[in-house]
């Protein structure tokens, strides 16, 4: 099809997920290779994003590609009761490479759909109803991961589709302290919340945390936060969930988020990067005392695409190509020099609040008043549709050739991990540039008498 008629068919036939259906796509992808994509008239962009933090290894990975034809070529489908090579294989690999004591494997389709399944096991292993959530978390937009979630997705569902049995405690969020306290002289207080809400309610199951929170800003923790967080639940009987969907797979410097604090959780859910996003695939991985819970008694979870051949083949790939290519390792200094060069853009741009991240993981907070911290947009904003300042820097950058992601009043950086030097460079220039947009919309300094 020509251009305008793809743009045609897709706005007369599409729904299109988080966004008002009157909108239409902003752009049309024909074909995409390394570090790039390509819209249908051919123009090349920098994805400085990994499309969703999933294209981990980049596109066009000639081994991964290799696996799904081959894995096609012998075995498309069996029902998941059955036992495959190529599920087996991939269990054997992931023992090498999760945090030591996840041992038992639970597939799926998606993120959303692996903490479903966390949430589930969870709840049945303790016979609990509660789950404990952090208010700026985003574990996905299926019932009950979207009512662990405090993203503001969650509003429009109140009501209506949401799982009761939800608690909350504030995240270790230091530019925007939930509590209004600074470090370290908190005593990260926002650790000993999640200890007041679990003595105040005897009936929770687990708690889920974002090791890293993603979407709603990249915010790595203070380092004694998420330990303390394992004692407190340990200590208490709660399971802890971690997801890692955005942050696994190499994205913050480490095959894990949770291996740079130094924690074991009791259940683990990722998706994305495992297969660098060629296909969809989620996992939920527990420790064996979590699966003692259910040796005896019938297991009420399964879906017809559980361990599909087709999804499995490439993760088996991916994880291989990770260690190829060393990518751990290169996420981790190609991490901090991103870093230094987004705190250089922040010196020269009044817009800019805080950058942060870790790994090849990294956000831009943007503000209109660096003093107060008085962030460039709502959520309420967001949510009704009003273009927001974020908005229109990323949409600077994309004319620009450099694709980055927005929420709220911040940009999400998160390049496959396979990105080079020269091209974090080229997108370091387009960012400096659309951030002059940013910079105009700074209330202006008020000059004492």
């Amino acid at each position: 099809m020509e251009p305008t008629e793809l743009e045609r068919v897709l706005r007369e036939t599409s729904y299109t997920g988080w966004r008002r259906q009157e909108e239409l796509p902003r752009l049309i992808v024909s074909r995409a290779e390394g570090c790039r994509f390509y819209d249908a008239q051919g123009r090349s962009y920098l994805d400085f994003a990994s499309q969703l933090a999933a294209t981990n290894l980049g596109h066009g990975n000639a081994a991964v590609i290799a696996a799904i034809a081959e894995q096609a070529s012998k075995l498309q489908y069996v029902q998941p009761g059955f036992g495959t090579e190529v599920r087996a294989e991939l269990q054997q690999e992931l023992s090498r490479v999760l945090p030591a004591g996840l041992v038992r494997y639970f597939w799926s389709t998606s993120g959303t759909e692996a903490v479903e399944a966390a949430l589930k096991l969870a709840r049945l292993a303790t016979g609990k109803p509660k789950i404990l959530a952090r208010t700026r978390s985003y574990h996905g937009s299926t019932a009950g991961s979207i009512s662990v979630s405090g993203d503001l997705r969650r509003g429009p569902l109140e009501g209506l589709h949401l799982v009761p049995g939800t608690l909350w405690a504030p995240d270790c969020y230091c530019y925007r302290c939930p509590l209004k306290l600074r470090y370290p002289s908190c005593a990260v207080a926002c650790a000993e919340e999640v200890e007041r809400e679990l003595a105040a309610h005897d009936d929770v199951a687990a708690m889920i945390v974002e090791p890293v929170v993603g979407t709603n800003g990249v915010i790595p923790p203070v380092a004694e936060y998420l330990p303390r967080i394992r004692e407190i639940t340990r200590r208490r009987g709660v399971l802890l969930i971690v997801d890692e969907v955005m942050t696994g797979w190499g994205r913050t410097g480490a095959w894990f988020a949770s291996e740079l604090y130094g924690i074991l959780p009791d259940i683990l859910v990722t998706a994305k990067g495992i297969t660098g996003g060629y296909a969809p695939l989620g996992l939920t991985a527990t420790t064996e005392a979590v699966f003692d819970a259910f040796r005896e008694r019938y297991l009420p979870l399964g879906h017809t695409y559980e361990g599909h051949p087709l999804l499995l083949a490439p993760a088996i790939a991916a994880l291989r190509e990770y260690r190829r290519l060393d990518l751990i390792e290169k996420s981790r200094l190609d991490g901090a020099f991103l870093l230094e060069e987004l705190r250089a853009l922040a010196a020269r741009h009044p817009s800019v609040g805080e950058v942060r991240g870790v790994g090849l993981f990294a956000a831009v907070e943007l503000v209109r008043d660096r003093t107060s911290r008085e962030p460039m947009n709502r959520p309420d904003e967001k949510l009704a549709g009003k273009p927001t300042v974020a908005d229109e820097v990323a949409t600077a950058m994309l004319a620009d050739g450099v694709y980055v992601m927005s929420w709220v009043s911040h940009l999400v950086l998160a390049p496959p991990l396979t990105v080079s030097r020269a091209e974090i460079g080229e997108a370091m220039r387009a960012l400096d540039r659309a951030l002059e947009l940013a910079d105009r919309a700074v209330r202006p300094a008020v000059t004492q008498p």
